[in-house]
């Protein structure tokens, strides 16, 4: 079972584009490790899936619902394909929290957007946003790959505190911020929780 580099991430999504030619355009918003690969942004060279944040429908973010039949097919054939693991193109970020709590302002503003076909529109989220989703996961997982990638981003000191507020929004329980303190501390921002 393969995973997925900057390359092979390029040919899979234009397969699956190729694939959905005639059926219904859709746009999807992703973040995680294929984001950050499709962009650059860390030098991590793989990741097992592609993440779907969200449907992007004019110009407003709306939550990814299952996927219909014609186009779970498609992805189960690109997954034969290029022999990927279940689930490599799936909607588990796309929960419920995010759209009741909003997303971190100017996401859709900051997005790169690459058009792979008529039936298939992706946009990746900007680092800036990446910070802020890979802070509430680091702070959720502890010292896993959300970290390393959060780390690699290098994030001042202001995009922080911008993000701790933001992750502050889903959970600012006692728990989640004991969860956060050590993951500060390892970024070398040690007492920043105290002064928010």
């Amino acid at each position: 079972m393969k995973n997925l580099n900057k390359d092979l991430l390029k040919e899979t999504l234009q397969t699956l584009a190729e694939l959905t030619e005639g059926q219904p355009a859709r746009h999807f918003v992703v973040c995680g490790g294929s984001s950050l690969l499709a962009l650059g942004l860390v030098s991590r060279q793989t990741t097992r899936d592609v993440d779907v944040l969200a449907n992007l429908e004019d110009g407003q973010l709306t939550k990814a619902e299952a996927f219909p039949p014609d186009f779970v097919h498609a992805i189960e054939k690109v997954r034969v394909a290029f022999d990927l693991k279940e689930n490599w193109f799936n909607t588990g970020p796309s929960d419920d929290t995010f759209f009741r709590f909003g997303f971190p302002e100017g996401l859709t503003g900051r997005m790169v957007t690459t058009v792979y076909g008529p039936s298939l529109t992706i946009s990746f989220i900007d680092r800036y946003d990446q910070i802020f989703f890979k802070l509430y996961a680091a702070a959720d997982s502890g010292f896993d790959r959300h970290f390393d990638d959060l780390r690699e981003l290098n994030p001042t000191e202001a995009e922080l505190i911008a993000a701790i507020r933001w992750v502050f929004l889903h959970d600012d329980s006692e728990g989640f911020r004991f969860n956060l303190a050590p993951i500060l501390t390892a970024l070398g921002h040690d007492g920043l929780l105290e002064r928010i």
